[in-house]
């Protein structure tokens, strides 16, 4: 229960990795007179580091995901299961698929991507990696298709990164497992990756890329690198030399942004990609912020990655509160290189850091433990007390004490509707006037 007047509201659109941390630590420490709405179209947010995993078949579904519920109950939040489809910074206002729009004082964005769909045919005929929380569905229906059937199988990725090689990975080491226990034939499944750049892994060094090689080919993975696809259609893609053929194809190439934050006049960079300052606030609205890879920082391009997501999460969340009680925000610099742990579909993993490469199944083990203990921060959520009005910070105080200065707010239940309806419906009344009412139908 909010124990203060509601003095301003904070809307958090999407799920995201930054967006769990902040609903965490607006629990562990409210921010008296902040309404905190969130807007996310999957009540259980995907975890991007364990979404192999949990292809490959080493997690469940919950233990993959985090239960925005229970978050956002910890948060003191409300919680609307919708999607924004449209912006109207103008009136700060959040357009939903759903619900009438949401208003807010600052509002933070962290929607993720969406799938690149500039190749003919992509959006129809591939199964896009973006956004995740569609990904484990449609997957759930490829696998169906694929173990159905006791023909040959051609499974494609298109996708040289580390996403394209862990989902491939992840995905063979599923389908082996599934037909070797049930005593079918594991040669009828051929396993194809295609991608634009001319070797593996092009942000990662040669150690790491030598050491996928080698397993790819100890795997019998068939590779198409320097072939960009130009078209998909039901037997497969085309790239620029040639048709490969394919039954299933997974689309892992980069993303790109929704259209809706280019639209509403906020500055995006040229894949629409929402522009930010070191302090994840808008270049263009200071009342908006983003985070994740929806957002652009200027001053540090870094790769989509769900590292930084991560990483932003503490920043974004001081930020914000910094916006609410009007204090000078504070820039973030995020790391240059990072570790980066590959899984390999089974319990084993490449591990990259700059110039070096490491691997084993210890790898794997220590890739589960940080993964775990992520996950946990945002299941085990302590009993946390209500903040007192002492805490409130100058412009909120200044607010609250109005409040408690100002004649009566309440204009009666009529209140409850919006202003226009309201003028609207009294001026149809056409009642006399009494000179007993003091404020009524001539004041609405």
């Amino acid at each position: 229960m909010q124990t203060t007047p509601v003095l301003k509201d904070l809307v958090l659109v999407g799920g995201g990795h930054s967006h769990v941390e902040v609903l965490k630590r607006f629990g562990m420490q409210p921010e008296p007179g902040v309404r905190l709405t969130l807007i996310s179209r999957d009540v259980h947010t995907p975890y991007s580091g364990m979404l192999p995993g949990l292809i490959a078949g080493h997690y469940t579904f919950d233990e993959a995901h985090i239960d925005l519920g229970p978050l956002a109950s910890f948060a003191r939040a409300r919680l609307y299961h919708d999607e924004v489809i449209a912006f109207d910074p103008q009136n700060r206002r959040l357009i939903c698929r759903e619900r009438p729009p949401v208003r807010y004082d600052v509002v933070s964005i962290d929607v993720g991507s969406s799938p690149d769909t500039g190749v003919p045919g992509s959006a129809e005929e591939t199964i896009p990696v973006k956004p995740v929380s569609s990904f484990t569905r449609r997957w759930d229906a490829a696998r169906a298709r694929i173990l159905a059937v006791d023909s040959v199988q051609r499974i494609g990725v298109v996708g040289g990164g580390a996403g394209g090689l862990e989902l491939l990975l992840s995905i063979r080491h599923h389908l082996l497992n599934v037909l070797l226990r049930e005593g079918r034939d594991v040669d009828r499944l051929s396993f194809h990756l295609v991608a634009a750049s001319e070797q593996l892994l092009p942000t990662h060094n040669a150690r790491t890329r030598a050491k996928f090689m080698q397993l790819l080919g100890r795997y019998g993975v068939d590779l198409a690198l320097g072939e960009r696809v130009v078209a998909a259609n039901a037997d497969g893609v085309r790239t620029t030399d040639r048709h490969i053929a394919l039954d299933e194809v997974f689309w892992v190439t980069n993303a790109s942004a929704p259209a809706w934050p280019a639209d509403a006049g906020l500055a995006t960079d040229d894949a629409g990609f929402i522009r930010v300052h070191p302090t994840l606030q808008s270049v263009s609205h200071p009342d908006v912020f983003a985070a994740g890879d929806i957002a652009a920082v200027d001053a540090y391009p870094r790769p989509k990655s769900g590292v930084f997501a991560v990483r932003q999460g503490p920043p974004l969340a001081d930020n914000l509160r910094r916006a609410l009680r009007e204090q000078p925000l504070k820039p973030f610099k995020p790391q240059t290189d990072f570790l980066s742990l590959i899984s390999t579909g089974e319990q084993y993993a490449i591990g990259s850091r700059g110039q070096f490469a490491f691997a084993g199944r210890w790898v794997w083990h220590w890739k589960d433990r940080i993964d775990r203990r992520f996950m946990d921060k945002y299941a085990d959520l302590p009993e946390m007390p209500a903040p007192p009005r002492e805490r409130l910070h100058g412009a909120l105080a200044t607010l609250h004490d109005a409040l408690q200065t100002d004649p009566m707010r309440c204009g009666g239940c009529g209140s409850k509707v919006g202003a226009d309806i309201l003028r609207e419906a009294l001026a149809s009344l056409k009642q006399p006037a009494h000179g007993d009412v003091l404020v009524g139908l001539g004041a609405p």
